[in-house]
């Protein structure tokens, strides 16, 4: 029996496709072993949206080829789709899988020990097929991520993204469902509905979109919650958010991409939308919700954001205030537009900018969670955790915060409802169990 070890780089995609083939390994009677162990095959499944993860993902073929220089090293994904002429050079990589081949795995391994050349990297960019996995377990006990849309068509113009993973393909709902009733009948309460640009979701299928999805999972019984991955911000209309807000098993949680709060940088940033309309977008959800978790990324330091101009981006976030902001120092990547525009910001600045928003997103959070104290929720518990000497069972509430009640009861993938109290560390809420669901 082979030995197999997987590790996985990147967004929570690339999780669900890592955990397909470890599946599909697993089912062909592979034996699955930690990536620091010795191994006969070590799979790294890479990322290429910034240059720290092209970085990270050589860092991991070359450790893989350390630990055992006779191991067949397999790099897959997006940095081979963008880097798979420097990696055919590479001496520690023996084998390249592509985007849209990670479902061919075994038949791939298979060729290569036969020593028959198979053509593993294909033209990302002219493919309109689907890459359909199936995941039935997954990392987490009581959330379980589903990959349901692939590629990009928006170009913004700092991302790599549309040229790793191509254009827009969405999963037939079907697909999608049968996936999410194996899932339900594991145990899973909660799906999170995940893709590359999820609002692009149906676009590519007739009388599809990602509200007729939602609708879709949402009557399939034994899953309670669904939660949405990252959203854009002009798919929020009054029927979409009308038609979540009458959903029981939705989860207010949006995390809607910002990346400024300057309409300037915006519009360099061929972002497709304006601060105003942004903000537009967060005033009707919270008018159809009762205390929804907005959630955002923001670029700091794009190539010519001037000190007005990020101003504007604090005035911005101030104003509309957030639960979380992930800040992100723009990072230069060879082939976008961004990388060669003028007045690149120094690296110190991009510092001294992320300290700003860093400061107030923690200001923010804070103000949220204390809006919450003596609501009740419901929260899912995911696991059981010792702090300053008191056992807690500790899960997620609707709106995605970490809440924890005092049991020495192991209470794992119940749902109960609670009154959130006092904070006890930072976003992590105690809260006072009233019952079980």
């Amino acid at each position: 029996m082979k030995k197999v070890a997987l590790h996985n780089l990147g967004c929570k995609v690339n999780a669900y496709e890592t955990e397909g083939m470890q599946q599909m390994l697993e089912q062909a009677g592979y034996e699955i072993v930690p990536f620091e162990e010795k191994a006969d095959i070590y799979i790294v499944n890479t990322c290429s949206v910034t240059n720290i993860a092209d970085r990270k993902s050589r860092q991991m073929l070359h450790r893989a080829k350390k630990q055992n220089p006779e191991g067949l090293v397999v790099a897959v994904g997006c940095y081979v789709q963008t880097a798979e002429a420097e990696l055919r050079e590479d001496a520690a990589v023996d084998l390249l899988i592509g985007n849209n081949r990670k479902k061919d795995l075994l038949a791939i391994l298979k060729a290569y020990e036969e020593g028959v050349d198979e053509e593993t990297v294909i033209d990302i960019n002219h493919t309109k097929e689907y890459e359909n996995m199936t995941v039935t377990k997954t990392a987490e006990h009581t959330r379980a991520y589903v990959k349901v849309q692939d590629g990009c068509n928006q170009f913004c113009s700092y991302c790599v993204i549309p040229y790793a993973r191509g254009r827009v393909r969405s999963r037939e709902s079907a697909d999608v469902c049968a996936e999410i009733r194996e899932l339900a009948a594991a145990g899973y309460r909660e799906v999170v509905l995940t893709g590359i640009h999820l609002s692009s979701y149906g676009v590519d299928l007739e009388g599809e979109n990602l509200l007729t999805l939602i609708q879709a999972v949402d009557g399939i019984e034994g899953i309670d919650r669904i939660r949405l991955g990252s959203l854009e911000p002009r798919i929020i209309t009054e029927e979409f958010a009308e038609m979540l807000a009458k959903m029981p098993k939705f989860c207010p949680h949006f995390h809607l991409s910002l990346q400024s709060g300057c309409d300037a940088t915006l519009k360099r940033m061929n972002r497709r939308y304006t601060a105003e309309e942004y903000a537009k977008s967060c005033e009707l959800l919270r008018e159809k919700f009762a205390h929804p978790a907005l959630t955002t990324d923001v670029i700091v330091g794009f190539p010519g954001e001037t000190e007005e101009e990020f101003a504007e981006t604090v005035e911005f976030l101030k104003r509309i205030h957030l639960f979380e902001t992930h800040i992100f120092k723009y990072s230069r990547r060879k082939g976008t537009r961004a990388a060669v525009m003028e007045h690149q910001v120094p690296e110190q600045i991009k510092t001294e900018r992320s300290h700003v928003l860093l400061a107030l997103d923690a200001a923010h959070s804070r103000q949220y969670m204390e809006e919450l104290r003596g609501q009740q929720v419901e929260i899912l518990i995911e696991e059981n955790m010792v702090i300053d000497g008191v056992e807690y069972q500790v899960g997620h509430t609707k709106e995605y915060i970490r809440a924890a009640v005092i049991s020495d009861e192991d209470l794992t993938n119940q749902i109960i409802t609670a009154v959130i109290g006092d904070t006890i560390e930072e976003r992590l809420c105690a809260a006072k169990p009233l019952n079980r669901i």
